[in-house]
């Protein structure tokens, strides 16, 4: 008997800049559609299973290969998973597109001072207080994907557009998305 393996859809991009939006949007899709899937955003999995953990560079890399064991074991069981999270550096990206048979690496792109503006959070306000160190995008950096699987840029498209665009990428990565 073969197994299904499920696609995971890694959101990767600057707090601030549409990750969980477009993949709420995205999940409530696919449960209209009854397809299995999950979704690990990153402030949730924070508060539970990376409690433990800062900001600083090594804790950053035990709070994604947390994350990246988790998706392993769902898409292993034919979910689909969606990951909203920073994922701030090159190597963390590398590591999860080495891991999972059936990664999609989507860079939500969006300018700094936008998700500036956005700041519903009040975290850029404190990061550029002093008050949260090690703040991607501001003391810490962000390395840009050099080929993710899609680019999608929310200064200038709307969430549900964003995310009729990864909804076809699913598509086009096998999910059954027929009614």
């Amino acid at each position: 008997m073969s197994r299904t393996i499920g696609t995971v859809v890694w959101f990767v991009g600057l707090s601030g800049s549409g990750k969980t939006t477009i993949g709420r949007i995205v999940s409530q899709e696919l449960q209209r559609r009854n397809i299995a899937h999950a979704v690990l955003d990153g402030d949730e999995l924070r508060q539970a299973l990376s409690s433990d953990l800062g900001f600083s560079r090594p804790d950053r890399m035990k709070h994604i290969q947390r994350t990246l064991f988790v998706a392993q074991l769902l898409s292993r069981n034919g979910i689909v998973v969606l990951v909203p999270l920073i994922t701030p550096y090159k190597e963390m990206r590398e590591q999860c597109r080495a891991s999972l048979p059936s990664y999609a690496e989507v860079y939500v792109k969006c300018p700094l001072e936008r998700c500036i503006e956005r700041d519903v959070k009040g975290l850029y306000r404190k990061a550029l207080a002093g008050e949260i160190p090690h703040f991607t995008g501001i003391d810490d950096r962000f390395d840009e994907p050099d080929s993710p699987d899609l680019t999608i840029e929310t200064d200038g498209e709307t969430p549900a557009s964003s995310a009729g665009r990864i909804m076809e990428l699913l598509r086009r990565r096998g999910v059954k998305l027929d009614e």
